[in-house]
């Protein structure tokens, strides 16, 4: 015969092993959830010999499969290799302005060294070796998220600089929602990866519409008003062909890059 207290410890352990499989299956969706975001819904970059990515999503299923073409397969490793991760050399606690000559104008933007210390001291060893001259803003992205990507020295989204930096700032937007997003506002830029942690190169991404996307991608600089407006007609212009991702209609060429204490 089976005693009150033995039954109520049964019941109690069936109890947790029903939450233990809710919790399971949980886990399981979640996972399956963030594997189709990142797979389905990628803006293709690569950098250091992997295939990098932005991700985003709308909610719904139909809107994830209208945004970003997904593309993640491994790449050969862009010509301008610059070996490994350059020195720290930049002041950490000073703040920077990299300015870029393009063919559609103007483009500037601060960059706190302080947050994103790697980051900084990265994009200025490269603009300084003139890493991102004559270099293309080569994809742009009007569906889903709004953005337009620079920084490939090959022109089609495979190139890098050879070497990694690790992510930063990445709780600089805020507290990821319930759908696993944070915005990145208008006019913020940030670093392209391959969705897994740690993987940035050199590609980076221009905000020029509030854009819904997972807190993975590190925030590192603000456009001014006047570069802003120079990104937003460019996005005017369209996809080259009309359709959503793409590169731009009108060419972004990236003539001369500086980076400058300020």
């Amino acid at each position: 015969m089976v005693s009150s207290d033995q039954r109520r410890r049964q019941l109690a352990r069936e109890k947790f092993e029903r939450q233990q499989r809710r919790r399971e299956e949980a886990r399981r969706k979640s996972k399956l959830r963030n594997t189709v975001i990142a797979a389905v819904l990628a803006v293709v970059v690569v950098g250091g010999g992997a295939a990098y990515a932005t991700g985003a999503f709308d909610g719904d299923d139909k809107k994830k499969s209208d945004s970003a073409a997904p593309s993640e397969t491994p790449t050969p490793q862009a010509s301008k290799d610059s070996g490994p991760e350059p020195k720290m050399a930049i002041d950490q606690k000073a703040s920077y302005t990299m300015s870029l000559k393009t063919s559609a104008g103007d483009i500037a933007f601060k960059m706190a060294a302080a947050k994103t210390p790697h980051t900084v001291n990265s994009f200025k060893s490269l603009a300084d070796k003139g890493y991102f001259t004559n270099t293309k803003c080569h994809r742009l992205t009007t569906q889903g998220i709004f953005v337009l990507q620079c920084g490939d020295p090959k022109g089609d989204g495979t190139g890098g600089p050879g070497y990694t930096i690790p992510d930063e700032n990445l709780t600089g937007l805020g507290k990821a929602g319930a759908d696993g997003t944070v915005t990145y506002p208008a006019g913020t830029v940030a670093m392209a990866n391959t969705s897994q942690p740690h993987t940035g190169g050199s590609q980076f991404f221009l905000v020029y519409k509030d854009s819904k996307l997972p807190p993975s991608y590190t925030p590192f600089g603000t456009m001014d008003a006047a570069t802003l407006k120079v990104v937003q007609d460019v996005a005017k212009a369209g996809v080259a062909g009309g359709a959503g991702d793409g590169a731009p209609k009108t060419a972004v060429t990236i003539t001369k890059a500086a980076v400058n204490k300020d």
